[in-house]
């Protein structure tokens, strides 16, 4: 069994700018190659799973998107870093899929692949419905940062709340 950081992407990997589908428009959020490398290093798989709505509303396309993850990904290599999947939603809030976080489908696809020890495991966001995830997928060490969306940190659901990414080497 492995254990896991299952990781969102905006705002939490890279600065969140609304719909983010171009490598010039991508920006690393700072400290994130030394921190998932150190995370890395002791031991877990790190997995990616992201809403992509502007997919399914249009704005850019599944290509686009696996355009820049490809570019993402390889950028994470040049730096040692193994991303073993990226799991994407491509639907809008409206189509009501079983991926699209809070729901667990992406969790579920990357189970299905590989024997994860979610008691071990984290997971890291920054928006309630990354936690909802979390805790409906049985991932007990929650992760909220603040370095993405905005949100009452009194009202988190949380196991922590942190400034940003880099602070995770304080706990684990």
């Amino acid at each position: 069994m492995y254990k896991a950081f299952f990781l969102d992407r905006d705002g939490v990997i890279n600065v969140d700018k609304s719909y983010v589908y171009k490598i010039e428009d991508f920006e690393f959020i700072d400290g994130v190659f030394a921190t998932l490398k150190y995370i890395q290093s002791k031991g877990y798989k790190l997995f990616i799973i992201t809403n992509q709505s502007g997919i399914g509303r249009g704005y850019y396309t599944i290509e686009n998107f696996l355009e820049l993850t490809s570019w993402m990904k390889a950028e994470f290599e040049k730096n040692e870093i193994k991303i073993e999947e990226v799991q994407y939603c491509p639907h809008a809030p409206e189509e009501n899929c079983n991926c699209r976080k809070p729901k667990t489908g992406m969790i579920d696809n990357i189970l299905k692949n590989y024997e994860i020890d979610l008691e071990n495991s984290w997971f890291v966001g920054d928006k309630d419905s990354d936690i909802k995830c979390a805790n409906s997928a049985n991932i007990k060490n929650t992760v909220q940062v603040k370095s993405g969306q905005k949100f009452d940190e009194n009202k988190s659901n949380a196991k922590y709340v942190l400034e940003n990414i880099i602070e995770l080497k304080k706990l684990v």
